[in-house]
């Protein structure tokens, strides 16, 4: 039998719930003044941390694709990220560098930067956020290409771990002409260095 799905404010609580548990495990006092409202607090901010679940794509671009008879590459570079680890729902903070070889369409400018949100904003592993942006241009514009390329710091492996403070994650995804084609996959590459 399935389950009725939770409403928003049923979720919200019951992360509450688990965030008093959580706070109170670790040994802290609930009823201390700082910590009073903290479960509520952190429960909306991990809503808003994860939003991307309560969006999809075809909302997040909002018909924003025009005609176009350019052939040569767009690209959108130093798009900001934030993510959280699937592994330890620890921050992952970086820059997403997309870019795509239109083929009849365009997407609007700033509905790359909320394709890169919509899947940042879940519990991620860089490798999967990569490919997902990657084959959402393609598929959403019917491009002939398409390359992302992230670079990140993972605070799982700052703040615990090894510790190691200034390691730096680089993805890659190239589909289409950026997989096939070494020129445009160059012209991409010292593109984004400049």
């Amino acid at each position: 039998m399935s389950k009725t799905p939770l409403q928003p404010a049923d979720k919200l609580s019951g992360m509450t719930q688990a965030y008093r548990e959580i706070i109170a495990d670790i040994g802290e006092n609930l009823n201390r003044p700082g910590l009073v409202d903290t479960p509520l607090r952190a429960a909306k901010a991990m809503q808003f941390l994860t939003r991307g679940y309560q969006q999809n794509i075809d909302e997040v671009i909002n018909n924003a694709m025009f005609p176009s008879s350019s052939e040569e590459m767009v690209i959108v570079k130093n798009i900001e990220l934030y993510s959280m680890c699937e592994h330890h729902m620890l921050p992952f903070i970086g820059k997403c560098h997309v870019a795509y070889l239109p083929k009849g369409k365009v997407i609007g400018l700033s509905k790359i930067a909320r394709i890169v949100d919509m899947f940042a904003r879940r519990l991620q592993i860089q490798e999967n956020l990569t490919k997902e942006i990657a084959e959402v241009i393609i598929e959403k514009t019917g491009a002939a290409g398409a390359g992302v390329i992230i670079e990140a710091q993972h605070m799982c492996m700052m703040m615990r771990g090894v510790e190691k403070q200034n390691s730096v994650m680089t993805t890659s995804c190239m589909l289409g002409a950026f997989r096939n084609s070494q020129s445009t996959r160059n012209e991409f590459l010292s593109l984004i260095q400049r």
